[in-house]
């Protein structure tokens, strides 16, 4: 039997980018509830004063060659028209589960492309925020992911107004010939355009993302990308390795791939970095803040979310679960029909998830520490569980190769760790959780 230390060494050599961990345990880990869970029991007893809201917003302009998000492009009127009411419907009862003592301290709006609906469409979805589930997104940090196809100035001032404050736009590549490799065409007057007109809309925080491995990309070229972005200033930017998945358009394709993407990262941190930004995560570079308000702490591997719409999940400490998940388009909008025509009874309860039994919420908190900017430390973790920290061996390993360095009782990944945090992730997966991912059929 391969050790836990053999094995971490043998994923690196397979390559650092294994996959994106920004929630554990992976959505294809869920499996149908038996029975399914009335979302009162599910709540009853959980923490709720400072909740992670979110809304999913599944249609796009165009199914980009690298996402195999839960999204697809240019739904028909079947779909498109009805899901802002099936969404308040599902909103509806999810508010009467949680109860009046409820409070949100952060708001996202995702997709998908939350600017890909019409104004009219879009102001039902930011009613059903304030008015439905009583999150005053004035008051705490919000975000909406847009792309540069979709963003209208009618479009950004609804957001704004609702008190959308930070806005989170996907470019890519400033370079049209390597958005289009990525299959997902872009003029680039039209970027540059959404890029002033979300600027001219005063919002607090924006965010761009780039990605960089790109078949044909070089250094030069990724250079030029970020440079283009810096001249926005944007509070924000992510750097995304490019992942070609399967069932998405560049996983059916049969051309070679250069894999640059660890060289890549490195020159994209050192240009951010020398830039002034600082680095929260592999993947996301902040300038240091100069807005000292107080907002609500979240933090993602303690309090819950809760996920309206078709695709969004919801975490409580010992259930995960969302609706059904695929990626290839036909199953995709199976499941969209499927939802649009539910019962509203029926968002009373959760169907597909996975338990997470006394050590597996260890070691989420365990894992999601570790990968955040905070670290992880052992004093908060007994103050949590009231138990011994059953992960010294994963992490004694991780300092002896040097990922992982000690800051007085916090522990933090070091320079080479945030590099491989797309392998450290999945290898702290537990067994039961690689078991699932690996046997779920991906339509």
């Amino acid at each position: 039997m391969i050790s836990p230390k053999d094995k971490l060494e043998n994923m690196i050599q397979d390559g650092a980018y294994q996959s994106y961990v920004y929630s554990y345990p992976h959505k294809m880990a869920y499996r149908p509830l038996e029975p399914r869970r009335h979302l009162e029991e599910v709540w009853k007893d959980e923490k709720k004063d400072a909740l992670f809201l979110y809304l999913h917003i599944p249609f796009c302009e165009m199914r980009c060659g690298f996402c195999n998000l839960f999204t697809t492009a240019k739904p028909k009127e079947n779909i498109r028209a009805p899901y802002p009411e099936i969404l308040r419907e599902h909103a509806l009862k999810t508010a009467e589960a949680l109860g009046e003592e409820r409070e949100f301290s952060r708001v996202a709006i995702g997709g998908g492309t939350p600017t890909q609906l019409d104004p009219h469409a879009l102001e039902s979805v930011m009613d059903t925020v304030k008015n439905i589930m009583g999150a005053d997104m004035k008051k705490i940090p919000a975000v909406s992911e847009m792309s540069p196809e979709t963003v209208t100035v009618e479009k950004l001032d609804i957001l704004r107004q609702a008190g959308i404050d930070r806005a989170s736009i996907g470019i890519q590549s400033f370079i049209e010939s390597e958005t289009k490799a990525l299959r997902r065409p872009q003029n680039l007057a039209v970027a540059k355009r959404a890029l002033d007109m979300i600027g001219d809309a005063g919002f607090e925080t924006l965010n761009i993302d780039l990605i960089y491995g790109i078949r044909g990309q070089t250094k030069e070229t990724w250079k030029f990308s970020i440079d283009e972005a810096l001249k926005y200033r944007p509070e924000e930017i992510y750097l995304y390795p490019l992942y070609v998945r399967a069932l998405t358009g560049l996983g059916n394709s049969s051309s070679e791939w250069e894999d640059e993407r660890m060289s890549l990262y490195l020159f994209g941190r050192a240009t951010l970095l020398g830039a002034g930004y600082e680095q929260i995560s592999m993947r996301m570079f902040r300038l240091p803040s100069s807005n000292n308000v107080e907002v609500p702490i979240y933090r993602c591997q303690e309090d819950g979310m809760v996920g309206i719409g078709v695709g969004a999940r919801s975490y409580t400490k010992s259930l995960h679960y969302c609706t059904e998940y695929a990626v290839g388009r036909k199953s995709v909008l199976g499941i969209l029909e499927d939802y649009v025509a539910r019962d509203s009874d029926s968002f009373s309860f959760a169907d597909f998830g996975i338990d997470l039994d006394a050590i597996e919420q260890m070691r989420r908190y365990f894992l999601l520490s570790l990968l955040s900017h905070e670290g992880f430390c052992k004093d908060n973790f007994s103050d949590r569980f009231e138990a011994l920290f059953p992960f010294q061996k994963e992490l004694t390993i991780l300092s002896d190769i040097g990922f992982v360095s000690m800051m007085g009782n916090r522990v933090q990944l070091s320079e080479r760790g945030i590099a491989l945090s797309d392998t450290i992730g999945p290898w702290l997966f537990s067994p039961r959780v690689q078991e699932l991912v690996s046997q779920y059929e991906l339509e």
